[in-house]
């Protein structure tokens, strides 16, 4: 018998975890709000040079004469954004006269910014266009690092200390170092403060995810798992809702940071999971939080009857070899748990690096941002939609590889649409992403399922790892299309392709109850993955037939 039938006795996919679940999706919400939020925070608005301060606009009347007097135009016409003439060429203002040859200079009085979309950006606040513009893509690299540290950090911890603690800790680090970026007026403590919010961004989902899933009954995961999606695309379209009505990037960016407050006040009523506590010989207060289970299924009888005994003969079996400490080591060590390890970093860099090459940039595709933004969020609804139906009846292996190659293809494809067809590249692209973003979602249940739980949150650390790895050679990948523009498109398009064919050399996981150590994964691969639908119809368990057990009789 496996911990997972004792969640059946107690109520199966009941009252509690549906509210558990609900109070986990909702910081991870508006977490993904957070994850996208320099779409808009960063914006590069239209912007050129002021004019040379040892002229005044007083010599015309007309600011678009003064404009065109001073400020070059590029090749489309529109005012060269970094550069100005020395002097003014007021023979410019007759449309039948060109000048070839004039002095120009950088901009060396600050810029003019177009603030009829965004009212302030830190693009704005400290100039971070021309010859700054790097600074951008900076800021953005090292909240990705702080993503990358997190992944590390949180999954150690979480193997160590429990879920719940790492969870409570990152909602509150969230909301401080949150609400600190939109207060302080420097850039460098602008980027201090990111790096910290992208620490937490690991703590959460990771712990998120692995309470939700060890809570969870078998049949009930991978609903539960796209669920997690689904809040992740409910956050896409929160986050575009609230920066059209909030344009001014400081209250933006603390909008989205104080609700985080909220979650870290209830998160103190949020139970452990039993699984941790058993493992880590706690089963006393693992026997109170399933009591308390029982209880809000309405199958409080049940759970009075639970005792230490009764607990310890679900797991005995799988919990006997489990080892008091873990490294990293542990990931690699054995034949089963390393062929997993070896494709899962495969799949996470590559799965990580297409889907942020082709979300973190949104006004290259000339429309309205918070449009793109709005339909990269609709169109995870029917992809996730078909990973749910697919995930359920064909199995978790196939649509995590299917839903790679797809968006592979997809990206590919795109290299063979001409620039002028802006609206079809944009519609393709967002075909891509939606595959990547179901992709994303259906590998996080599936190495929570791949992994046991004596090193499940080091294992899903390790991937997250791997996934920022791939998050941060993505705008490498983006810079190296100044020298070719094929050259994007085809990496981010072989590589998820690539991640797909790794898959197929994983185990499928649906129907298959969660291991609890290492040994039981290496006994499982030798004997055969155990699945329920080949035992036949389930007969309905209850603690009383747990009675009778041959556990029981042999303690």
């Amino acid at each position: 018998m496996a911990f997972a039938d004792l969640l059946d006795a107690l109520g199966g996919v009941g009252r509690f975890q549906l509210v558990y679940t609900a109070l986990l999706l909702l910081p991870c919400s508006l977490l993904a709000c957070h994850n996208f939020l320099q779409n808009f925070t960063a914006a590069v608005p239209r912007h050129h040079c002021q004019g040379p301060t040892n002229h005044t606009a007083a010599a015309t009347n007309d600011s678009g004469s003064w404009l065109r007097a001073t400020i070059p135009l590029d090749q489309l016409g529109a005012p060269e954004p970094c550069r100005r003439f020395t002097e003014p060429q007021w023979a410019l203002l007759n449309p039948n006269t060109s000048i070839l040859g004039a002095a120009t200079e950088g901009c060396k009085d600050g810029w003019v910014y177009d603030r009829s979309v965004f009212l302030s950006t830190i693009v704005m606040e400290w100039d971070l266009v021309c010859e700054a513009r790097t600074l951008r893509d900076l800021a953005q690299s090292i909240y990705m690092a702080g993503v990358l540290v997190g992944a590390a950090v949180f999954g150690s911890l979480a193997d160590r200390l429990g879920r719940k603690a790492p969870l409570v800790w990152s909602y509150l680090q969230l909301a401080v170092s949150g609400s600190a970026t939109a207060y302080f007026s420097s850039f460098s403590a602008y980027c201090i403060f990111r790096f910290l919010m992208g620490m937490t961004f690991s703590g959460i989902i990771l712990n998120s995810l692995s309470l939700v899933v060890e809570w969870m009954p078998t049949r009930g995961r991978t609903v539960a798992g796209v669920l997690l999606g689904f809040s992740f695309t409910l956050g896409q379209l929160i986050l575009a809702g609230v920066a059209y009505l909030i344009r001014p990037w400081r209250w933006l960016q603390f909008a989205v940071s104080i609700p985080f407050l909220i979650f870290f006040l209830y998160s103190w009523w949020l139970p452990e999971s039993s699984r941790w506590l058993l493992l880590h010989g706690k089963a006393q207060l693992a026997v109170q939080n399933l009591r308390k289970v029982a209880t809000m299924n309405g199958r409080k009888e049940e759970g009075e009857r639970l005792t230490q005994k009764v607990v310890n003969s679900y797991i005995q079996s799988e919990f006997t070899s489990v080892r008091t400490s873990n490294s990293v080591l542990d990931l690699f060590r054995t034949p089963a748990i390393r062929k997993v390890t070896c494709c899962l970093m495969v799949v996470w860099f590559s799965n990580s690096m297409a889907y942020y090459g082709l979300a973190m940039d949104l006004q290259k595709f000339g429309l309205s941002i918070y449009v793109v933004q709005v339909l990269f969020g609709v169109i995870d609804i029917p992809a996730m939609l078909v990973a749910t139906a697919t995930m359920i009846y064909v199995g978790h292996r196939a649509t995590v590889a299917s839903f790679l190659i797809l968006a592979g293809l997809m990206v590919i494809a795109n290299v063979f649409v001409p620039e002028d067809m802006q609206t079809l590249r944009t519609a393709q692209a967002a075909l891509g992403k939606g595959c990547l973003a179901s992709s994303f979602i259906c590998v996080y249940l599936f190495t929570g399922e791949l992994y046991p739980t004596e090193i499940r949150q080091m294992g899903m650390g390790f991937a997250s790892v791997n996934a920022r790895l791939g998050g941060l050679v993505a705008p490498l990948i983006t810079a190296v299309g100044e020298f070719s523009a094929v050259l994007p498109p085809v990496g981010f398009g072989a590589t998820p392709i690539l991640a797909g064919l790794a898959v197929c050399f994983l185990a499928e996981t649906r129907d298959a109850p969660l291991v609890e150590t290492i040994v039981a994964m290496e006994r499982r691969v030798k004997e055969g993955l155990p699945r329920k639908d080949e035992k036949g119809k389930k007969e309905d368990i209850s603690l009383q037939q747990l009675g009778a057990s041959p556990l029981i009789e042999t303690i």
